[in-house]
């Protein structure tokens, strides 16, 4: 069987654009969705254009435009929409409604992989608020993709470094600490740091696995399932000095998080979940599930050690 074609939705943004690049790299014929929205916004158009350069297909299509994107659609074999979750950005996990309507009246899908690449929503049904707005909305596109029967990946990425591990954990910040640092509780808990350039590598190696259809992917590279104290420990050992710690109990976070605005709320409020729960490693994958290393051990994924080293 020849590689399928593939619409990625949401292809300039912060991990779209990744998925372009692996894509064209994989050899997958690739279509990126060109929405009239876009404006006065250059580096967008400028980022879609040097896609163009390296190969990929342009696609005019808008969400307001249902014909447009059911034309799109019909291009492909599989679409992976990877438009923005993010609270304090732009949150729009809920238009996907509209692609999957496309999707469902086009009808020649074979595999749709909705914007995830985060925590699996469906462990999260107990998710504090404001936070949990992010799981219902994501659970509420997956019921819509399930009942159309559209064959599916979802995609648990758990957490992207250039957020968590470049910051070390650190709220407020996307660089690392050189003399304090705060950790959650006692700071051991797991948690499981990835590159995005692999969770864009990972994403489009399940896109034709029969293994992954249906089912949800968990990135979960071994030498990557970290503590927060074992990543710091890491950037101690590269700058070759020991930082001064402080370790803020959970009802410590919980208050803090009270007095932050709505949108931080909702991000900040995950890292609960993540630092004092372990909500990312303490359950084992089951037959609904696969981990992404073991199905492809030829990825050589970007360990923690490698990636700090550019902030030294």
């Amino acid at each position: 069987m020849g590689k399928s074609k593939v619409l990625v939705v949401g292809g300039t943004g912060y991990i779209g654009r990744r998925i372009v690049k692996a894509c064209l790299a994989e050899g997958h014929e690739t279509y990126v969705v060109q929405r009239p929205e876009l404006g006065l916004q250059i580096e967008k158009l400028q980022m879609l254009l040097s896609f163009k350069k390296q190969g990929a297909h342009l696609v005019q299509a808008s969400f307001s435009d249902h014909n447009s994107l059911v034309d799109a659609v019909k291009k492909v074999d599989v679409v992976i929409s990877a438009i923005s979750g993010v609270h304090f950005r732009t949150h729009c996990i809920t238009l996907q409604s509209k692609l999957v309507d496309a999707i469902k009246e086009a009808g020649n899908v074979k595999r749709f992989l909705p914007s995830e690449f985060g925590l699996d929503p469906a462990r999260m049904g107990d998710a504090l608020e404001p936070g949990r707005v992010t799981f219902v909305d994501k659970m509420s596109v997956r019921k819509l993709i399930e009942e159309a029967n559209i064959p599916f990946t979802y995609i648990s990425a758990n957490l992207f470094a250039g957020y968590f591990a470049g910051s070390l954990s650190q709220m407020g910040s996307f660089v690392p600490p050189r003399d304090k640092v705060h950790l959650f509780g006692d700071g051991t808990l797991k948690a499981v740091f990835l590159d995005e350039d692999d969770v864009a590598t990972y994403t489009v190696k399940a896109i034709d696995d029969p293994r992954t259809l249906n089912k949800t992917l968990y990135l979960r590279p071994p030498e990557n399932i970290l503590s927060q104290a074992e990543l710091i420990g890491i950037w101690e050992k590269l700058i070759g000095k020991e930082l001064e710690k402080t370790y803020i109990p959970p009802e410590g976070f919980l208050t803090t998080l009270k007095g932050l605005d709505y949108k931080l709320q909702v991000g900040i409020g995950h890292f609960y979940h993540i630092f004092y729960e372990g909500c990312l490693t303490n359950f084992e994958i089951g037959e609904e599930g696969a981990e992404a290393s073991k199905l492809y051990p030829e990825v050589n994924y970007k360990r923690m050690d490698e990636y700090l080293k550019v902030y030294v």
